[in-house]
């Protein structure tokens, strides 16, 4: 039976924080507010939680899920490389609704599913998901739907959806309702077969591509020529 903590109530936000805590040590998932959608998350490291978010979802290992982390440093640790231009971005709109693909460190022992090398990182702009962020390290986090559903933007939502697959739900109240803004940064990345090619938006979310287009210019390949 879903278990959900109210994170606004002090008796409730300790105890659901410490639960989520657990429940990802021992490779289980738990869903959990961030600034764009409701997430369902896994210890990125634990590949047991990061199979059973995907079967969740009810999705394949073709789809691996994004990487929350607490911190530009992390963003470092996990990508072999964050171009300089990228890092701009990033100290403009993160935490926020931008998640960027670059190129995975070689070395890291974890399996997301068929990622071609590469690892899709965000930081999230909600003090909740950060705080979690801070004591578990980086989370494979996806929205908290069923493949080919709206992803929620309250816990009723996540509930409805993935209640029967999860049994931590964390209620931050509504959140924002727009997933973040996916770019796809592989071919600005130096030493990939992709590089010099530029920046591509692969999914249009919460963040414009204006906004993108500000730092990136000539960089971010047009619209008509990312499919």
């Amino acid at each position: 039976m879903a278990r959900t903590y109210n994170l606004a109530a002090p008796s409730e936000l300790l105890a659901g924080m410490r639960e989520a805590q657990r429940a990802l040590t021992l490779g289980e998932v738990v869903v959990i507010p961030t600034d764009t959608v409701y997430g369902i998350a896994a210890d990125a490291f634990k590949p047991a939680g990061v199979t059973a978010l995907l079967e969740a979802k009810g999705r394949t290992r073709q789809s691996p899920p994004p990487v929350l982390v607490a911190s530009v440093a992390t963003v470092d640790a996990l990508a072999s490389e964050v171009p300089d231009v990228i890092r701009t971005l990033l100290e403009r709109y993160a935490p926020g609704p931008l998640t960027v693909i670059l190129p995975a460190q070689p070395s890291l022992s974890w399996d997301l599913g068929e990622t071609r090398g590469t690892v899709a990182l965000r930081i999230p702009d909600h003090p909740m998901t950060l705080e979690l962020l801070q004591s578990t390290g980086p989370l494979a986090v996806s929205s908290a739907n069923k493949h080919g559903q709206p992803a929620p933007a309250t816990v009723d939502g996540a509930i409805d959806q993935l209640g029967e697959d999860v049994e931590i739900f964390l209620d931050a109240g509504e959140v924002g309702g727009e997933p973040s803004t996916i770019l796809d940064a592989t071919g600005l990345a130096a030493g990939t077969a992709e590089a010099s090619r530029g920046a591509s938006i692969v999914r249009q979310g919460a963040l414009s591509r204006e906004a993108i287009a500000e730092v990136l210019g000539e960089l971010l390949k047009p619209a008509e020529a990312t499919n």
